[in-house]
C-alpha cells in the first residue's frame, strides 16, 4: 500500500502563519469552530484574530491531481455552519499547490450558483491570501 503525503499541510500552515503574524493577528492553530455535518470536530487550521474580529482559516494544498478539489464544497458548507453557529466574522478557504484543476472556478466564485452562501467565506489563492494577511487585511 502506498502511503499519502499528509506533510504538506504543514508546510503550508508555515507560509502562511508568518504572513497573518506580520499583518498583527494573533494566531491559534487546530482550533475547533463547531461540528462537522455528519458527525465530528470541525477543527480549523488556523483562527486569525485582530482588533476584536475572529477569522477562520482553511488551508487546502492540492500539489498534483487528486482529491482536494472534491473536498472544496463540503469545507465551504462546513465552514458556513461554524460562521452561523460560532460568531465568526469570516472564513477563507486557502488553496495552495499548483495540482488544482478547478482552481480558477472556486476562486472566481463558482460555487455560489450551486450552493446558498453568506457572502462571509472567500475562496483565494495561496498568493492572494498571503499578500492580504501580510497587510492585515482580512
Amino acid at each position: 500500500m502506498v502511503s499519502r503525503d499528509t506533510g504538506t499541510g504543514s508546510v503550508l500552515e508555515q507560509m502562511v502563519i508568518p504572513a497573518l503574524e506580520g499583518g498583527g493577528y494573533a494566531v491559534q492553530k487546530r482550533v475547533v469552530v463547531g461540528q462537522r455535518l455528519g458527525g465530528g470536530k470541525h477543527i480549523a487550521d488556523v483562527l486569525a484574530e485582530k482588533d476584536g474580529r475572529c477569522v477562520i482559516v482553511s488551508l487546502k494544498w492540492q500539489q498534483v491531481y487528486g482529491t482536494a478539489e472534491q473536498k472544496v464544497p463540503f469545507e465551504v458548507i462546513c465552514l458556513e455552519d461554524a460562521l452561523e453557529s460560532g460568531g465568526y466574522e469570516a472564513a477563507y478557504l486557502v488553496l495552495g499547490g499548483e495540482g488544482w484543476k478547478l482552481r480558477q472556478f472556486y476562486t472566481s466564485g463558482g460555487l455560489e450558483s450551486h450552493l446558498r452562501l453568506s457572502g462571509k467565506i472567500r475562496i483565494v489563492t495561496l498568493e492572494k491570501f498571503v499578500a492580504r494577511a501580510n497587510r492585515g487585511e482580512l
